[in-house]
């Protein structure tokens, strides 16, 4: 069995045949989904699924993308539901920042600002954390080290070897589609020194999405493709390796199987 650990499934990509995703998705092994917060404005949507869906789980948090939507005590409303396991995806992401020094300075800032206020709610709420890092491995590990009195998931793992000792602070590393692409030789080359109990799967559907089918849609019935990659690079059988992963998903998210 395999949950995938961060499926947007809010997203409006999926709106008109989820039910067919999810038994596409059952059909390859995967049982249950976590949808992260992302878009603020996406999340009643990803509270309904959950309330419609058994398998189906969310999590609340704002991408650093979506910083201006940051509304701390809308997050609250949710977070306390039976099936909010996570804060986040909330980190820092700079590949996108201003070029003029003075603004590129102001959007750093904005960004840390609104990631230590997410770790600090996980903090006051016992929840992990789903963290997006993106060309930002320093402040976010920086950050992290400071903030942090929970653990979580670095959400599609850059291959910064550099974060690698946050598996000692309670992190896991959420692997994806990227592990399949041919240009991957650095995330290849990274992942077999992850802690096997600190590995996760993941798709970050509707994105992402693996070898053979580069181009199309992601799903979360694509995370078998994940895991054959996996497998072949941990050197273990693909049963051996699922199995560890599922314990890892558990124990971090509280999932009852």
């Amino acid at each position: 069995m395999i949950i995938d650990t961060h499926c947007h499934l809010d997203d409006e990509r999926f709106i008109n045949d989820l039910d067919e995703v999810l038994e596409r998705a059952k059909a390859a092994g995967v049982k249950k989904f976590i949808i992260p917060g992302a878009d603020p404005s996406t999340l009643p949507r990803a509270v309904n699924l959950a309330n419609s869906y058994e398998d189906i789980y969310f999590a609340v948090g704002v991408h650093p993308y979506d910083k201006d939507k940051f509304d701390i005590d809308y997050l609250k409303e949710f977070i306390t539901h039976p099936k909010c396991v996570a804060v986040g995806e909330c980190g820092l992401d700079y590949f996108r920042l201003p070029k003029e020094e003075e603004a590129k300075s102001i959007e750093k800032q904005q960004q840390k600002e609104i990631f230590i206020k997410q770790i600090e709610l996980a903090n006051k709420f016992n929840k992990p954390l789903i963290v997006h890092i993106r060309e930002a491995s320093l402040d976010s590990k920086n950050i992290i080290k400071e903030y942090a009195k929970v653990g979580g998931v670095l959400h599609c793992f850059n291959a910064n070897e550099g974060l690698l000792e946050l598996s000692n602070r309670g992190f896991y590393f959420g692997i994806g589609g990227v592990l399949t692409f041919k240009n991957a030789k650095k995330l290849v080359n990274v992942y077999p020194k992850i802690p096997l109990d600190k590995l996760l799967i993941e798709t970050d559907s509707p994105y992402l999405t693996p070898h053979p089918y580069r181009g199309k849609r992601n799903e979360p019935a694509f995370c078998k493709l994940v895991l054959d990659k996996m497998s072949e690079l941990s050197n273990m059988k693909k049963e051996e390796l699922e199995n560890i992963v599922l314990e890892n998903s558990i124990k971090l998210f509280g999932l009852k199987i």
